[in-house]
């Protein structure tokens, strides 16, 4: 089914998307939000740009977006796949529990705040170009993967990246771990081991944005990740 959603109202039109079933096309998208909010087993097209929270508490299944994103994209997901064709905006991924997201381009700040992860519920987001500060504030638990392509020579972090961190992991593609990390957060170089768990990873994300992995293949990779002799509990108990 296809949606022309010009000038609709959001709810209107997250109401029809839940009326058309699996399959649903919308096209002319214009900062409608919530669209996929709590949905499972939908495959939703989306051509334009969606508004805030979209896939919010999303469940199962493919949101894809030709365009770009704005903030709090995948908030809450708890399963299925999103792919942004563009760049994502503020806080994609909040307090995301499981699911993927890969996006082509940037992502705003805050990307992957408080993450978490439960048995095998592990979110992953991909990050394709560079990310804003406060990546993975506070971040309990998931993956998070950014390739820096196509930077011009920016920073593919900005400041504070993992303050706070307490679980999962973040994985940069760079030749340098970012300056002024906090001091319960540690770097290293990604092992053999690390870079075949994430190489499934950059070929989905390379097959899904028709793009060339045999360069990742040639690049360092860096593994944040919280320091279990230095947890921030620390910060907050008196022992």
């Amino acid at each position: 089914m296809i949606i022309q959603a010009d000038g609709m109202h959001f709810e209107d039109l997250c109401r029809k998307i839940r009326e058309a079933g699996e399959e649903v096309s919308v096209e002319n998208c214009q900062g409608q939000r919530y669209i996929g909010g709590g949905m499972r087993d939908a495959n939703i097209s989306l051509h334009g740009t969606p508004g805030n929270a979209l896939g919010a508490y999303f469940g199962g299944g493919r949101i894809t977006v030709y365009g770009n994103a704005q903030d709090a994209t995948g908030d809450t997901m708890d399963g299925g796949t999103i792919i942004i064709h563009g760049s994502s905006g503020d806080a994609t991924g909040y307090a995301m529990r499981g699911g993927r997201i890969l996006i082509r381009d940037n992502a705003g700040y805050r990307a992957g705040i408080h993450m978490k992860q439960y048995a095998d519920k592990r979110p992953v987001l991909v990050i394709g170009g560079r990310a804003g500060s406060f990546l993975g504030e506070y971040q309990a638990g998931g993956l998070i993967l950014v390739l820096g392509l196509h930077t011009d020579g920016l920073p593919i972090v900005g400041e504070f990246c993992g303050t706070g961190m307490h679980g999962g992991r973040i994985i940069l593609r760079c030749d340098e771990p970012p300056a002024g990390l906090p001091r319960q957060v540690m770097a290293r170089r990604a092992s053999g081991e690390d870079l075949d768990e994430i190489a499934p990873l950059v070929s989905e994300f390379c097959s899904t944005f028709d793009m060339n992995c045999d360069m990742m293949s040639k690049s360092t990779f860096f593994i944040l990740a919280p320091d279990s002799r230095n947890p921030y509990r620390q910060l907050y108990v008196y022992n």
